[in-house]
């Protein structure tokens, strides 16, 4: 056993102003990441295009995630599964308490090759 961890686990932002990630696990063609926000946004005009699936969960907190065409809220429990290519952002995360989201991304290995 490599240590026991806390998946919410409050990181102490005064010490670093960005967004949190952790890896938690790596692999070919995936990774888990935790990732803790508060307040944190994607950049003014800011877009993810990813060539990887993410699956994203919150755990912790609330936020809002938007698409081109629509945004969606997201409370504890609720997940997502972001498609490759599909223009993404964070428009909003809580900060009391602090968000907590585990992602999962994956690609699918060409059989054909």
């Amino acid at each position: 056993m490599s240590g026991l961890k806390n998946l919410f686990e409050q990181v102490d932002f005064n010490k670093n102003s960005e967004e949190f990630i952790e890896i938690l696990s790596r692999q070919n063609n995936f990774r888990i990441e935790r990732i803790v926000s508060q307040g944190h946004v994607s950049p003014k005009d800011f877009w993810y295009d990813q060539d990887e699936f993410e699956w994203v969960a919150v755990l912790q907190g609330e936020a809002e995630l938007e698409f081109k065409d629509y945004k969606i809220k997201l409370k504890p429990g609720d997940y997502v599964l972001i498609e490759p290519h599909e223009l993404h952002r964070v428009s909003w995360t809580s900060s009391a308490p602090q968000c907590v989201w585990l992602a999962v991304f994956f690609k699918f290995k060409d059989e054909r090759a």
